[in-house]
């Protein structure tokens, strides 16, 4: 299998097959983001061979004769079919409508009972096709997109160079919807600055108020020195949130969503770990919030971000 520098995919697609389609990302202008800093080019679309070459192989794996006696040997069920491919890549949805149909041919002729095909996107990348070709799309399978939208906070996401408006998320998200194609948010706190956070949740829920995420999932800003906001910060030109005010900004967040939506605090830039269903589970996430608020110190949370030495 081709893989390029580090993979990132949502903990919930844990149980998909990762395919490489695409390395870096399309934009890589964010302040605050180092995920791709390891690769030596901006953004790279995979050759159609290589693509075809690795679905390929994983189908000779599920029909090696080989494998399935290992498997026996070592009392483990047959491989299964994946039923979900995940592209990687920070967006592979921006390729071309007619890159990801062939994409999707590839899939279907490899993997055929693969049922649905997944990936991250930006607003950006929605923005770029038509409401027609959203539609053919998701009659591909393209289904349950992961849109890091960061905030909703609108000076934030203009200091932070995230390339698009708090409107543009409602536009594109409500674009989706009409498309069939369902989406999950990950959502950042901390990006707001310091004294902001509240603020910048508050003003998320009033943008994720209006869209129809199946998830929200968030994750803490932590800045390493490789990135262009450590720089900002170092100037004096933007400032940090401090652990406990990100935590209330979580807080915020949970307290003012109104739509049905599963919320989760995911990956390990997180401290706390909280989820749930809205509204249904409000209650118990405000009230770990709070307990953590109430029983760790600023202290202890810092301690736990400057160790966190990756993502």
């Amino acid at each position: 299998m081709h893989f390029t520098g580090t993979i990132w995919r949502p903990p919930y697609e844990a149980g998909s097959l990762l395919l490489q389609v695409t390395a870096g990302c399309t934009h890589h202008a964010c302040k605050f983001c180092t995920l791709y800093e390891d690769l030596p080019f901006r953004f790279r679309a995979s050759p159609a061979g290589e693509i075809e070459a690795d679905l390929r192989e994983l189908q000779m794996l599920l029909n090696d004769p080989a494998a399935m006696l290992s498997s026996r040997l070592q009392g483990m069920s047959r491989p299964k079919a994946p039923r979900r491919v995940f592209l990687t890549g920070a967006n592979p949805f921006a390729l071309s409508v007619e890159r990801l149909e062939n994409i999707a041919g590839l899939i279907k002729r490899y993997l055929p009972q693969c049922e649905s095909i997944g990936c991250f996107a930006r607003v950006t990348d929605v923005c770029g096709k038509t409401d027609r070709e959203l539609e053919r799309l998701s009659a591909l399978g393209f289904d349950g997109l992961s849109i890091g939208v960061e905030t909703g906070d609108e000076e934030a996401l203009r200091f932070m160079n995230k390339g698009y408006t708090a409107q543009e998320i409602v536009t594109q998200a409500r674009r989706l919807d009409g498309a069939g194609i369902s989406y999950s948010f990950m959502y950042l706190a901390g990006i707001s600055g310091a004294g902001r956070g509240e603020a910048g949740a508050a003003a998320s829920a009033e943008v994720f108020n209006q869209t129809h995420p199946k998830i929200i999932g968030s994750s803490m800003l932590t800045l390493y020195p490789g990135s262009e906001l450590y720089s900002e910060v170092q100037c004096g030109r933007w400032a940090e949130e401090g652990e406990l005010e990100k935590l209330v900004e979580v807080r915020t967040l949970v307290e003012r969503l109104e739509i049905p939506v599963y919320f989760a605090t995911l990956g390990a830039s997180n401290a706390v770990l909280v989820e749930g269903e809205l509204p249904l589970d409000r209650p118990l996430l405000l009230q770990r919030l709070d307990g953590a608020c109430s029983h760790l110190s600023e202290e202890e949370l810092r301690r736990y971000r400057v160790n966190l030495r990756h993502l």
